[in-house]
């Protein structure tokens, strides 16, 4: 059983770990742009082949600000942005496949944001179309997209339809009138429904639903009509996230303050309700925050031990390389990070100049990269394994020590060389991943940079 002090004693702040090192740790002496082109290159030779590439395009207009939003966003109306915006991406685009040696292979497209479906459904087809141009699409490729349910259309959905994607992902968070006030993020039940209804009909096979618990002036009463509302549309999969309290990165959070949350306790009994219904509903817990139907390919990859997770998030697919293109968006090529700069006129300036965005990044030492396996095998895995010296570092020592309390409270199983994450402790993945992050426990930062792990 989980207590209220197991609650209190793990809620610290902790990193989401969609990569590793954590951005904030990334070294000072970040590869220069000729170094970021080797390292593209190399990752694409030794992977394309073999596993394809990922492509993400940020595309970071709203227009109106959801206060609980983390993301890089632009907020307008303004529509002219659009063609502009487009044009750079592709232009970014054509300055990576001008680096690599054939045409690339593309097994995954992610269109996040801010909000995708901000921009018409004709500029969608130019982008989308624009990347398909000098490349390849994998066999199994996989292309998806987040869209806000109040400004989706049937011809968004069918030009993205008639482009590959199968995946939608709607941004709910909840369907209390009250929470959606606080937080502007207002749409109606039956728009998702419709919505919803629409993509099944066109022949999406995958729809996801974002819900959050923890947000400002939620109440159980609240969060249950939510889920059972979305108990009755049956998406593929549900993504329950924790309320990230950021106000210092993200000022939009200061339009309530933390008297307006839920208390340690309430947001405990949140998580439970909305855990236990969803079990209830039929969907399986899959890593961390993520829960789906059986028939869904998240929870087949999790049975299979296929399951990955990207900056992207989880998938059922696996890509050394992946490119991220657009403002602020993250590229990865298992042996370095590259991250664009995070304004808007600085992205354009910079590619219309013919130049990769790329201002920030990090090259993985051989102890980053052994980290980092251990971390992806326990967000995916809920297990790892230390038996061999490909799988050993210089810090792996410390990380046991570290892990010896979250033992004891029976979150984890440790019989060396080898973890395994317990039931109860799945709940507290971030503070597990914590033990191993040698960086984080080298530097402990002064002021907060995460947000709370409960």
């Amino acid at each position: 059983m989980i207590t209220q002090s197991l609650i209190d004693k793990y809620h610290v702040p902790a990193p989401r770990y969609t990569s590793y090192p954590t951005v904030p740790y990334w070294d000072q002496n970040a590869p220069d742009v000729e170094q970021w082109r080797d390292s593209v290159r190399f990752s694409f030779e030794e992977s394309n082949a073999r596993d394809g590439i990922s492509i993400y395009v940020h595309l970071p207009y709203c227009e109106s600000l959801c206060t609980y939003c983390g993301c890089n966003t632009r907020i307008t109306r303004n529509h002219s942005v659009e063609e502009p915006y487009i044009n750079a991406v592709l232009k970014e685009w054509q300055l990576y496949t001008s680096i690599l040696p054939q045409k690339p292979i593309i097994k995954e497209i992610h269109l996040g944001g801010g909000t995708p479906t901000f921009f018409s459904p004709a500029h969608l087809q130019i982008l989308i179309e624009g990347l398909l141009r000098e490349s390849v699409a994998h066999e199994q490729a996989e292309f998806s997209f987040e869209a806000h349910p109040a400004n989706t259309t049937l011809e968004h959905l069918q030009t993205l339809y008639n482009l590959g994607f199968r995946r939608l992902s709607l941004g709910i968070q909840d369907f209390d009138p009250y929470v959606q006030l606080i937080i502007n993020r207002i749409q109606t039940f039956e728009q998702v429904k419709e919505v919803t209804a629409q993509a099944r009909k066109m022949g999406y096979c995958s729809i996801n639903f974002d819900l959050i618990y923890g947000l400002p002036v939620q109440t159980l009463e609240g969060l249950t009509k939510t889920i059972q509302q979305t108990l009755t549309l049956r998406p593929d999969r549900i993504a329950f996230y924790s309320y990230a309290h950021v106000p210092w990165i993200k000022p939009g959070q200061r339009r309530y303050t933390e008297k307006d949350l839920p208390s340690l306790e309430l947001k405990r009994q949140l998580y439970e309700l909305g855990r236990e219904m969803l079990s209830c509903g039929g969907y399986e817990e899959i890593g961390m925050d993520h829960f789906s139907l059986k028939t869904d390919s998240l929870y087949l990859a999790e049975s299979e031990g296929t399951l990955h997770r990207n900056f992207m998030g989880y998938t059922h697919q696996y890509t050394k390389l992946m490119i991220g293109l657009g403002v602020s968006s993250i590229s990865d090529t298992w042996f370095s990070f590259g991250q664009n700069v995070k304004k808007v006129e600085d992205y354009l300036a910079l590619v219309n100049e013919n130049k990769l965005p790329v201002f920030k990044g990090h090259f993985l030492s051989a102890e980053d990269q052994v980290i980092r396996r251990h971390i992806l095998n326990i967000m995916c895995k809920g297990s790892t394994s230390w038996s061999d010296a490909t799988q050993q570092s210089p810090s792996l020592a410390d990380a046991i020590t570290r892990l010896l309390p979250l033992q004891e409270d029976g979150l984890i199983e440790l019989k060396e060389p080898e973890l395994r994450v317990t039931s109860k402790g799945k709940r507290f993945l971030r503070n597990i991943c914590m033990a191993f992050d040698a960086r984080l426990w080298a530097n402990q930062p002064k002021t907060t940079m995460f947000s709370m792990a409960e």
